[in-house]
């Protein structure tokens, strides 16, 4: 019940907050992360959360579920196949460069053997759109920029999993079953993708018989009734449940798009609470301990990861592509670590492969950095392609000229 009152008085501080984070700087993602530290045995010892416990596996799964249903709801279909080259270039040349430049940093700086570098590399690999909120959730940002960070960020999750669970194969007792493992992810894969286009397709039919349908004040309820369904079944069937994920939100709004507008502010909103509580969860487990067994090393190639690798393998991959320089650029920035990569660590970690700590010792750290670096960064970048209203709160300075009775009723809005 801690737990319950530390979200709720975070919650309460974020939102509070949200209208100055949306102006600065200063970000909710950070807020949590930092309560959740705060809070942790690490400092004031309200709450005890360890890398196995339960709950951080959970709220990372259920948070990584939840955006990329949403995040896919964002992707047009006919724009994807008119505009596919870009994120085909970020997801077949980009995220391999990123995972084998990461996996020599981490073996020459770090000192981890050669399997298990290349596994951080494949854990990191993944990028997560939730840190740049003002760039990929702006009409005004160009539309190419916006759905190359989320198309690639939607899939290269499902792309990276098989890659990860191989390679803990690989590195653990297990190595010899790497074959039998191989077909069985392809078909987790597979399954994953055939539930997350099938469900929409079949509630959408539902929807159409005539003694069927929603009212109005359910309606948005029936998205996410296709969600519940689709996590459980996924779990129950050990389909992949990321790529059932956004190819669902996908399928849906090409489908329905009266379902897709009349769910997307309750689906915002229940992705940013996953988000929160798995941000809050994961901030218990940063406690000085775990910053202090990362060595030198492992701070540099740390740095290197997000300032270097990132920015280098998706600025090659998109060379001869028309896309801006500065479009460029801002794509190359924005590849934060996110959730897929916290929960692909916790699988290392309990996997039982001999380096296991030291390997989630680093990519947590990367991760915290990460999103420090990039939720802080949006707002300032998304400034550069005229982006003003950052929030629908007004600019106190710009109301001298409203009525007091304007201003007070603006005010209990």
């Amino acid at each position: 019940m801690v737990l319950v009152v530390v979200f709720g008085v975070a919650l309460l501080v974020a939102v509070l907050l949200s209208g100055l984070a949306a102006r600065t700087v200063l970000s909710t993602s950070f807020l949590f992360l930092v309560g959740g530290a705060l809070v942790s045995d690490g400092f004031l010892g309200l709450i005890h959360i360890t890398p196995d416990s339960e709950i951080v596996s959970v709220t990372a799964d259920l948070a990584l579920f939840a955006v990329l249903f949403t995040d896919g709801m964002h992707v047009s279909l006919p724009k994807l196949r008119a505009n596919w080259r870009n994120p085909a270039r970020a997801l077949g040349l980009g995220m391999p460069l990123a995972f084998v430049f990461m996996a020599l940093i981490t073996h020459y700086l770090v000192g981890l053997d050669w399997t298990t570098s290349f596994l951080v590399g494949a854990v990191l690999a993944p990028t997560d759109p939730v840190f740049a909120s003002a760039i990929v959730g702006r009409k005004e940002v160009p539309a190419k920029l916006r759905q190359l960070l989320n198309v690639e960020s939607g899939i290269n999750d499902g792309l990276a999993l098989p890659v990860v669970l191989l390679l803990i194969a690989a590195a653990g007792p297990a190595a010899d079953s790497a074959d039998a493992s191989g077909s069985k992810i392809a078909l987790e894969l597979v399954l994953g993708l055939v539930f997350g286009v099938t469900l929409p397709f079949l509630v959408n039919g539902l929807v159409r018989f005539r003694l069927l349908g929603a009212e109005p004040k359910l309606q948005p309820l029936l998205p996410l009734a296709i969600g519940v369904i689709l996590y459980a079944t996924c779990h129950l069937t050990h389909a992949n449940p990321y790529l059932a994920a956004f190819s669902a939100g996908a399928a849906l709004a090409h489908v329905s798009p009266e379902a897709k507008e009349s769910f997307e502010p309750l689906g915002e909103a229940l992705a940013e609470l996953a988000k929160f509580a798995a941000l809050l969860v994961f901030g218990a487990l940063l406690t000085p301990q775990l910053f202090g067994d990362l060595p030198f090393g492992g701070y540099v190639a740390v740095v290197l990861a997000i300032v270097l690798i990132r920015p280098a393998s998706l600025l090659l991959s998109l060379l001869g592509t028309t896309i801006s320089r500065r479009e460029k650029l801002v794509a190359a920035w924005f590849g934060p670590k996110g959730f897929a990569s916290v929960v692909y660590g916790l699988l290392v970690l309990q996997s039982g492969i001999p380096q296991a700590e030291e390997a989630f010792t680093l990519i947590a750290v990367c991760i915290a950095f990460s999103i420090i670096a990039h939720s802080s960064t949006d707002v300032p970048i998304a400034r550069a392609f005229d982006v003003e209203d950052l929030t629908g709160i007004p600019d106190k300075r710009q109301d001298t000229a409203v009525q007091p009775e304007e201003t007070t009723a603006d005010a209990r809005t």
